[in-house]
């Protein structure tokens, strides 16, 4: 069974509670409940962590080397901002896919640019919560067609 990580940075841990204009209502929790229900229909085991930390973030991906086929990764405002993130991640060998909630690029000029989607098979932005959902689909197709 392919094995999916799903990374979140920092904040958000914050999601329902921080600016919900922007990130809506759901907090982390429910986004990783739905995503566990879809790890069932999609025949997918999936792991989750969030750290406000960057040097735990890396870590965390640094580990996933040789575990995980994929991973997902909100990497929040690191993603903007982080070479060690961006380095951390071209070292994993599997698919990584890139969310965020809201849309980047309608956003301050600053979160225009990230720093890890050059690196990333794929880049999901704007979708809400649902981005999740789309990075695991995805992921699991590809793993069906490998």
């Amino acid at each position: 069974m392919a094995k999916i990580l799903i990374l979140n940075g920092p904040n958000l841990n914050m999601l329902g509670t921080r600016q919900p204009e922007i990130y809506g209502h759901i907090n982390l929790k429910e986004i990783e409940s739905a995503c566990e229900a879809l790890a069932t229909e999609l025949q997918v085991e999936v792991n989750f962590a969030q750290t406000n930390y960057e040097g735990e973030l890396v870590s965390l991906i640094q580990k996933a080397n040789g575990e995980y086929e994929g991973i997902i990764i909100n990497a929040g405002g690191y993603s903007h901002t982080s070479v060690a993130v961006r380095d951390s991640l071209a070292l994993f060998p599997g698919m990584i896919i890139e969310v965020h909630i809201s849309n980047i690029y309608g956003r301050e000029e600053f979160r225009h640019t990230s720093m890890i989607s050059s690196i990333s098979n794929g880049v999901i932005v704007g979708l809400g919560a649902q981005s999740y959902n789309l990075a695991m689909r995805a992921l699991a197709e590809s793993f069906l067609t490998e």
